[in-house]
């Protein structure tokens, strides 16, 4: 485990990821580590390692707790180099040279793309429920608000959908992003194919561990 820790914060170095922005981004799943870490070893049989508030907590689950911890962290970090890295075009286009459904590229890249249109639109309905004195409560008359509001999200996220694809046509879009780069360019080199090996086996390092 702590090899592959090792790992995963090599390739965050080599990947110059920002050590504080990485170090927020952990504190996200460190507070579920915690809960892990508080739970497990009083949860799960074994010899007593030490004994709190009149709860005993045993040597296998502390074992076990700090083992999903270090493989937590290590896959997090790994991911943030590998992949929190890249541009989200090449991503995309990424997923589909290895043969991902072209659907299901065209809807991350979408999905992408247009998440923060649709947080605008949320904000814009609710100051427009502020603005007609609507106040968060537990009565009939909220929750029936807070489901027009999503209905009506829902309805304008549809328009707008509707309104991109006739766009996208009218461009002369044929269900495949044209790229720049050429599609008969050379396949990956020895670096390349070198650096993901030695990736391939440091995430089967951390599984099989």
């Amino acid at each position: 485990l702590g090899l592959g820790l090792g790992l995963a914060v090599i390739a965050a170095l080599l990947a110059r990821l920002p050590v504080i922005g990485t170090i927020r981004r952990l504190l996200a799943l460190e507070g579920f580590m915690l809960v892990v870490l508080a739970l497990l070893p009083f949860t799960m049989p074994g010899h007593e390692a030490f004994t709190l508030l009149g709860r005993s907590a045993s040597a296998e689950g502390l074992h076990q707790a700090l083992a999903i911890t270090l493989k937590a962290n290590s896959v997090a970090v790994a991911l943030f180099a590998l992949v929190g890295s890249m541009e989200v075009v090449t991503l995309g286009r990424s997923l589909a040279r290895l043969g991902a459904p072209e659907r299901f590229v065209h809807l991350f890249l979408f999905t992408i793309r247009y998440i923060e249109v649709l947080e605008r639109e949320y904000r814009r309905l609710r100051l427009a429920m502020r603005a007609r004195a609507f106040r968060p409560a537990t009565g009939l008359h909220c929750w029936r608000s807070i489901g027009y509001l999503f209905g009506m999200l829902m309805v304008r996220s549809l328009e707008r959908a509707e309104r991109i694809d006739a766009a996208m046509r009218c461009r002369g879009f044929t269900g495949r992003f044209p790229s720049l780069e050429d599609d008969g360019e050379a396949g990956p080199g020895a670096l390349d194919l070198g650096f993901g090996a030695a990736s391939a086996a440091g995430l089967l390092l951390l599984v099989a561990v």
